[in-house]
Parts: structure tokens; C-alpha cells; sequence
């Protein structure tokens, strides 16, 4: 049977390390992050400090409201340059090998880990070795209603790989999307909103209305960093439409200061709902709901502002230029943007790791969470370079390209 032909490829696009610089910092900041949650009053994390403190959600959720939004916004917008060069059946396979093959491998070889610590650190009569732990972290079953997450069971969980599962979900379901669907109608349509972007003001925080309503009413699902789940399809579809016409780029710029201020002030005014309400993720309180909204329609806005206050555009090269010598900061970039899968999917681990014996010590909060973050990045780095990047084996198992 004849399939419709993938469309011909353009000029190779321009190189965004602001891009890179953002992936990069949000991967290495969720180093701070989930170490503070050691020591946070309102988070279940695996293991927990004696001493608590509530400040630490304040400031955490700042971060939440726009990191992970803007992974998948920025994955979205690889996935179209992926698109192009590989055709959907590469672009699917290459998925499989990049992000499937690390989800399973640290699915079964370093998740059981946090389970483990977490029933240790929560009950001091607990003494079951990790081997004999790991049969009852493996027994699971399947659950068609927690789609994409199908694989579910008592002490089982994806943890911090929830956002490669999702990432994984999304592509496998953008493939066929983009092979069968036709290219032409698809374009008069980005045309049309990319112009209408362009000319009318404000229409770039209309799908803040959207993000408004799937918090509010569809709620937020703690275990995904606050978002529900589905939200970060519409992130990643807009990264993909952002690549698409550069035309969007050009509006994210043109907004990007009104973005943040508005942002700001989403979601300033979401804090005290969230603050006073006894189940704010859940509850359909009308202050739940609507500060749930103005959380949503908040972190469109700073995902707007963020890459848009940081683009710069620069000067074209001549085609005929030699490649210029990378510079001690490019190589810098060049080798944490390959180490940001790897580091994502070792992070957590070693941190629930440090954390089990750093908690406890008679030592102010501050002093604790300073050890905590310089060990654990340590650690993550010391990891990446010596047991991953080296090898081909390693490099494979944790998503790299040989």
C-alpha cells in the first residue's frame, strides 16, 4: 500500500544554546530542588529531615511552576528538527533506543533504591536487605487507566522517570500523527495562527486559558511536579509548533517582558490559595479551583518569558567561513547538553542516597542542605564521567549516542 512521502528537508536551523543553557540548568537545579524536599513539612519525600521547614515549598514552587513546562516545551521543539531528518519510522525507533532504553534499564536497576531507603529511613524496626526487597518493588501489574504510567504496584514506581515515560508516550504518539496526517492542511493552519500571532496583540496568552482550565478543573497531580499530566502534552505541542514558524519565536521575544510581569503576578496571586487551602492540588473549593487556574495560566506565561527574554538572535556566518574553534564555554555547553538525560536519570537516586545518611545530624537546616547538594552533585557528576560517558555499553544503556 502506498504511504504518503516524507516532505523534503530544508536548511539545517539554527543552533539555540540558550536552549541547551536552560535544559542544562533545570536538570542540575533538580539536584537543589529535590534535596530541599529532605527538609520540607509538606512533601512525602523518601526520606525526611527531623527538623522541617514550610518556607521551603514557598520557594520550591516558584521553580515548579515553570521548569518542567519548559523541558517539554523544549523537547517538543527537537522533536520537529528530529521530524524532519529522520521521517516518523526513524524519528519513533530513535525514541525507542534514546528514551526507552534508559527508562527500563533505571526502572529496574536504580529505582528499587529510593523504595528501599524510604521504608528503612520511615521505620527503624525495618531490616530487609535490599536483595530481598527487590521481588516486591518487581511485583506489579498493569493498570489501562493510569495511561501512559500502565505499569503499577505496591512498592513499584517510575519515581523521577516520569517525565521520560511521558516524553516517551508523547513522541511514540506524535510519530504517527505527523506520517499520516496531511502535511499541507497542517501548514495552512500554522500559517494562519503563527500571522495572527503576529499581528494581533495579546493572543500569545490565550493558551494560558487552556492551562487555566485542565489545573483547575482537571486538578494537579503531585507526583508530576505539581502539573497534571496532560498539561505537558500541550508544552511539548507548543514546543513543536514553536519550531515549526519562526514566526512564534519572533512573538515570544516581541512578549517576553509583559510575560514575565504577568507571570509573576499569576502567580503571586495563586500563594495564598494554595496556602490556606487543606487540599489545594485536589479539593474543588472555589479558593482551591481558581488558584489552580492562576497557577496554570501563570506557568504559560513564564515559559513564554523565559526563552523569549534569553533568545538573541545572531549574525549569519558565510556558508564559505570556516567552522570557528569552540571556546572554552562552548565546550563546557557541549558536554553537560549530552550529559542531561544521563544526569537526569541519576540524580535522584544519589540524592535519596546522601540524604539517608546526612539526615539526622545535629546541625542547623542550612548546614545540612548545603552538604546534601554538594555531595549529591558531586556524586551525579563523578558518575556521568567515570561509569557513563566512558564506555559504549554505558552510553547506551543511559540514552547516549556512541
Amino acid at each position: 500500500m502506498a504511504t504518503r512521502a516524507e516532505p523534503a528537508l530544508g536548511p539545517l536551523p539554527e543552533r539555540r544554546p540558550e536552549l541547551d543553557a536552560i535544559r542544562t540548568l533545570v536538570v542540575i537545579g533538580l539536584v537543589f530542588f529535590h534535596s530541599a524536599l529532605v527538609f520540607a513539612t509538606d512533601d512525602n519525600f523518601y526520606v525526611k529531615n527531623t527538623e522541617t521547614t514550610g518556607t521551603i515549598m514557598i520557594i520550591a514552587g516558584f521553580g515548579v511552576v515553570w521548569a518542567m513546562p519548559l523541558l517539554f516545551l523544549i523537547s517538543g521543539l527537537g522533536a520537529w528538527h528530529s521530524l524532519r531528518r529522520r521521517g516518523a519510522g526513524g524519528f519513533a525507533g530513535e525514541r525507542l533506543l534514546r528514551l526507552g532504553v534508559p527508562l527500563v534499564f533505571a526502572t529496574l536497576a536504580l529505582n528499587p533504591l529510593p523504595q528501599w531507603l524510604r521504608l528503612r529511613s520511615a521505620d527503624a524496626g525495618y531490616h530487609e536487605s535490599y536483595l530481598g526487597f527487590l521481588p516486591r518493588f518487581y511485583d506489579v501489574r498493569l493498570e489501562l487507566r493510569e495511561f501512559p504510567f500502565l505499569v503499577q504496584g505496591e512498592h513499584f514506581e517510575t519515581g523521577h522517570l516520569w517525565f521520560v515515560v511521558l516524553l516517551l508516550a508523547f513522541s511514540l504518539m506524535l510519530a504517527p500523527f505527523h506520517r499520516w496526517v496531511p502535511h499541507e492542511r497542517l501548514s495552512r493552519v500554522g500559517d494562519r495562527v503563527a500571522e495572527a500571532a503576529l499581528r494581533r496583540r495579546g493572543l500569545v496568552f490565550l493558551p494560558a486559558l487552556a492551562f487555566a482550565a485542565i489545573c483547575a478543573f482537571a486538578r494537579m497531580e503531585e507526583d508530576y511536579a505539581g502539573w497534571h499530566r496532560w498539561s505537558y502534552l500541550l508544552f511539548f505541542v507548543a514546543g513543536f509548533a514553536l519550531a515549526a514558524d519562526d514566526r512564534f519565536r519572533a512573538v515570544m521575544r516581541r512578549k517576553a517582558r509583559a510575560a514575565a510581569w504577568l507571570g509573576a503576578l499569576l502567580f503571586a496571586a495563586a500563594g495564598p490559595g494554595f496556602a490556606l487551602a487543606d487540599e489545594p492540588f485536589t479539593e474543588m473549593t472555589t479558593l482551591a479551583t481558581v488558584s489552580r487556574a492562576l497557577f496554570g495560566a501563570a506557568g504559560w506565561c513564564l515559559v513564554v518569558a523565559i526563552p523569549g527574554l534569553l533568545d538573541r538572535r545572531r549574525p549569519e556566518r558565510p556558508r564559505t567561513a570556516p567552522d570557528p574553534a569552540p571556546s572554552t564555554r562552548g565546550r563546557l555547553y557541549g558536554y553537560l547538553a549530552a550529559a542531561v538525560l544521563p544526569l537526569y536519570v541519576l540524580h535522584q537516586p544519589v540524592v535519596v542516597a546522601v540524604a539517608y545518611f546526612v539526615t539526622g545530624w545535629s546541625a542547623p537546616i542550612v548546614v545540612e542542605y548545603a552538604v546534601l547538594v554538594v555531595i549529591s552533585l558531586a556524586l551525579t557528576l563523578g558518575l556521568y564521567e567515570l561509569l557513563v560517558r566512558r564506555t559504549r555499553a554505558t552510553r547506551f544503556l543511559f540514552g547516549m549516542r556512541p
